[in-house]
């Protein structure tokens, strides 16, 4: 990168503004909650001015949404796990380690998680940009049934699409309960259990 072009500059400039209220986001968000949070205390707290935060984010909302995404993406890192296993007990195998990973996952988050659960609840805005991210889990998943069927692993006449709903959707409440500590059993015998159930219905 030029460091003497003015565009160049302006862009690492602009770069830095961002990442930085949205470290202030991340704060204030976590210390008021989604509803009592307000952009004016992000701002204050990122020490710009309000001019220059409206140029990056409309809101509250569209930063959380930020925040979630950057969270999201690091789950779905589990779910892109390589998924080619060549018998049934590999498969168990892999999914286990993923639902495990993915419980672990919400534990470490539990904080940032629960400010998403409370967003999810009142903003229609962030409501609907939680589904989409399920709609992106749920196809990645769909995609693995329909490899297992396909390579004679699991039951062919059952739609690889309402299988996969249903194994996120399990997930996502185990998820969810985890954040709220609510959870009975440690991660591990949560994904262990679940994980065989799943498989045990799924796979010949």
């Amino acid at each position: 990168m030029d460091q003497h072009n003015p565009v160049d500059k302006r862009h690492l400039r602009s770069l830095k503004t961002r990442s930085k209220l949205l470290e202030a986001a991340k704060e204030v968000f976590l210390q008021e909650g989604f509803q009592k949070a307000t952009i004016t205390q992000m701002i204050n707290k990122a020490g710009i001015g309000y001019g220059t935060a409206y140029v990056h984010f409309e809101g509250k909302e569209d930063l959380l949404i930020v925040l979630m995404e950057n969270v999201m993406e690091r789950f779905f890192e589990i779910a892109e796990i390589s998924f080619l296993p060549k018998s049934k007990q590999e498969a168990e195998a892999i999914i286990n380690k993923q639902a495990n990973a993915f419980l672990k996952m919400a534990e470490a988050e539990r904080d940032m998680m629960r400010v998403f659960e409370q967003a999810i609840g009142v903003s229609s805005f962030v409501s609907d940009k939680w589904k989409v991210i399920r709609e992106k889990f749920i196809q990645r998943i769909s995609k693995d049934v329909a490899y297992a069927q396909q390579n004679g692993l699991a039951r062919s006449g059952i739609s690889h699409e309402i299988v996969a709903r249903g194994w996120f959707f399990t997930n996502e409440m185990y998820l969810w309960e985890i954040v709220r500590d609510e959870h009975h059993g440690s991660v591990e015998e949560i994904a262990k259990t679940i994980t065989s159930v799943y498989v045990t219905g799924l796979y010949i």
